[in-house]
């Protein structure tokens, strides 16, 4: 799981730590705080054609949340957030390719683009359901709970 997001093992036991001091089934709470890394979200949107990509984006301060640039790739973003592109990087044509290519795969439920705009909304926060990966989160609290 720490290669798919591309956490390093430092953050991703303060992850997990913060997964396991919440309430709520800890494997579930430490997917839907990955699935909400800005990053990811910039993937998943269709604004990058993978997360090392997405990554650079957000570091870059191609990507604003709000209406404000943040390149902080492990943000979270919250319902109602609304994720999008920078005025001079709208045209840049890898941009454009990865916006193109999500057409046909769609994006999440819990998230809305608008393609003309280039803008996206999270509409609610992730579920469980919403991660198509094969997963095992119950291995990983067990391996990470000791």
């Amino acid at each position: 799981m720490k290669r798919i997001y591309g956490v390093l093992e430092t953050q991703f036991r303060n992850y997990f730590a913060k997964a396991d001091r919440s309430k709520g089934v800890t494997g579930e709470n430490l997917l839907c705080m990955l699935e909400s890394r800005l990053d990811n979200v910039v993937f998943r949107l269709g604004f990058a054609s993978s997360r090392p990509q997405a990554r650079q984006w957000v570091a870059h301060g191609h990507v604003l949340v709000n209406g404000r640039r943040v390149d902080v790739a492990n943000y979270q973003v919250r319902m109602g957030d609304e994720i999008g592109v920078a005025a001079h990087t709208a045209k840049n044509p890898f941009l454009q390719a990865s916006v193109e290519s999500v057409k046909g795969r769609g994006v999440p439920e819990w998230l809305e683009l608008d393609g003309q705009s280039l803008k996206g909304r999270v509409v609610r926060e992730p579920q469980r359901g919403d991660i198509t990966y094969p997963i095992e989160e119950q291995l990983i609290v067990e391996l990470y709970s000791k």
